[in-house]
């Protein structure tokens, strides 16, 4: 047990501030003292080696840190701020923190309530070993608490997005006319929201919103470049919104230019369309930049003042006030025994192509290459391109878990780790989902044009000119029958693997081991 030095001068509150956690009204905030408080962050290598992260993923939390920071020095908010590159860096969070204490010797330490286990229990064990009182807060960037969550959950045999979802659009008064009734007469329009772009494409995409990296973001981008050399990823295209200002004008630039058209086309996918109508607002987001009451009231005004069609802003706000708060529930209500589960007792390792985009599978190769290039990729192209393609091979689902929260600019452990273990690989047995999100490769085909000259045909299953998806989709409904049998919502896809005769399935069957040898 380290204890300070009882002659040196105490700090109040020495105030813990995470890469995650850059938001100015954070509820770490509340009550600060400049003259006796004092505000700590730091950046260091373990955020970025303990999953191999992205170039693009430690760029934006690095460069979004140090903007921060400077913004809270102009405040004239004491601040102890560790660079990547100082020499005496520890590497870890739990190193750095130990020695600011010894150099500032605080009373107590404050946290708004971080959103990554690890990191919580290091925090925690670094003030039990300093003796100080750690007064954890509630994350009041949130619609919810995670006790309201909890409450929620209790005694329900199902656990589901639509009645925590209405239940917060009550609570909340949103997207609710005058008499407690959803706005346009249902709660869901998700069956207005399945378009795909035809054989034509998509036409008038409007362009990306960039912000041009400033001098801050360019000395970031070259100490990745020379400290993260190996680590996956380009930074070339970096225009990601790393301040308040600019998340602002981003939100913005969305609801102008993006948000009418987003529901009917946000499962659509196209070559070499990586932005489309999606927002590109979870970073931001996730680092706090903004707030989910501001985006959703936003959304609310556009539809409001008939700049938006009511599918597309529901869909939106579903996926800010419905799956973000849905799944953050989750994963605080389940961690840390959520992290290891494995229903369908998946165990193959991740293909090594997956870190490069060097495949044969037009799909693959399409969203892998840009995700490395960008470090985004829509919901769609997650879970129903990367994320299925593993769920079909039977890859361990925490491989693939390290793998997203490595390459993706929005990734922290709170959000993606339910959104891949849970909805995407079912690992959870159907605690957040109701099935698995099982396809051929026939859905891919109709989301987008992927298909066009890949040398796969997505309508056969068996043959060198099957598509993976197809024959993996079949030998998957077989391998898992038992376990998916009582499930309604499985039932239509269990009976069409009936109508296959029992020499079918086992050439099926022959054909996915070869992909499995292969590591196709």
């Amino acid at each position: 047990m380290i204890e300070p030095s009882p002659t040196a001068q105490r700090r109040r509150n020495l105030v813990i501030v995470l890469g995650d956690q850059l938001d100015h009204e954070s509820s770490a905030f509340d009550g600060f003292d400049p003259g006796q408080d004092h505000i700590w962050m730091a950046e260091v290598a373990e955020e970025s080696t303990h999953v191999w992260s992205s170039k693009p993923r430690i760029a934006v939390f690095l460069s979004a840190m140090r903007h921060f920071a400077e913004a809270l020095r102009k405040r004239d908010w004491p601040l102890h701020y560790t660079q990547l590159d100082d020499e005496d860096n520890t590497g870890t969070l739990s190193g750095e923190l130990a020695k600011a204490i010894e150099a500032l010797h605080p009373e107590g330490l404050v946290l708004t309530a971080p959103g990554d286990w690890r990191v919580l229990q290091a925090i925690k064990t670094v003030a039990k070993e300093h003796s100080l009182p750690l007064d954890l807060r509630d994350d009041t960037h949130f619609f919810s608490t995670v006790r309201e969550f909890a409450a929620h959950a209790k005694g329900r045999k199902q656990l589901r997005l639509e009645y925590w979802y209405r239940a917060l659009r009550k609570k909340h008064n949103i997207l609710m006319d005058d008499d407690g009734q959803p706005v346009g007469g249902q709660w869901n329009f998700d069956a207005d929201n399945r378009d795909n772009f035809g054989k034509n494409g998509p036409k008038h995409v409007p362009k990306r919103f960039q912000i041009a990296p400033d001098e801050l973001t360019r000395e970031v981008i070259s100490l990745v470049e020379e400290r993260f050399a190996d680590h996956p990823g380009q930074l070339d295209s970096f225009a990601w919104p790393v301040t308040r200002e600019d998340a602002l004008q981003a939100l913005d630039d969305f609801i102008k230019h993006r948000l009418p058209l987003f529901g009917q086309f946000e499962d659509a996918m196209w070559t070499d369309e990586a932005w489309l109508w999606h927002s590109h607002l979870s970073p931001a987001l996730n680092l706090k930049l903004l707030n989910p009451r501001e985006v959703v009231a936003a959304a609310e005004d556009a539809l409001q003042h008939d700049k938006a069609p009511i599918a597309a802003v529901e869909g939106f706000i579903r996926q800010i006030l419905g799956w973000r708060e849905y799944v953050r529930g989750i994963y605080w209500t389940q961690m840390p025994g959520y992290l290891e589960r494995n229903a369908l007792d998946a165990q193959k390792g991740l293909p090594d192509w997956y870190w490069t985009g060097e495949t044969d599978m037009a799909c693959l190769r399409e969203v892998i290459t840009q995700t490395l290039t960008h470090g985004y990729a829509h919901h769609i192209q997650r879970l129903m391109v990367t994320g299925l393609y593993a769920l079909l091979l039977g890859v361990k689902p925490q491989a693939l878990h390290e793998w997203y929260l490595s390459v993706y600019v929005d990734a922290v452990e709170w959000v993606e780790l339910p959104n891949t273990l849970g909805m995407s690989q079912f690992g959870d047995g159907g605690l957040l989902g109701s099935k698995p999100y099982a396809a051929s490769g026939k859905y891919v085909q109709r989301m987008s044009n992927y298909c066009q000259g890949c040398r796969y045909d997505p309508t056969e299953s068996t043959g060198d000119s099957a598509c993976p998806y197809t024959t993996l989709y079949w030998d998957f409904l077989q391998r898992h029958r038992a376990t998916l049998q009582d499930n309604p919502r499985m039932r239509m896809q269990l009976k069409n693997l009936e109508r296959l005769t029992p020499a079918q399935q086992k050439t099926i069957a022959s054909r996915a081991e070869e992909l499995k040898k292969q590591g196709a």
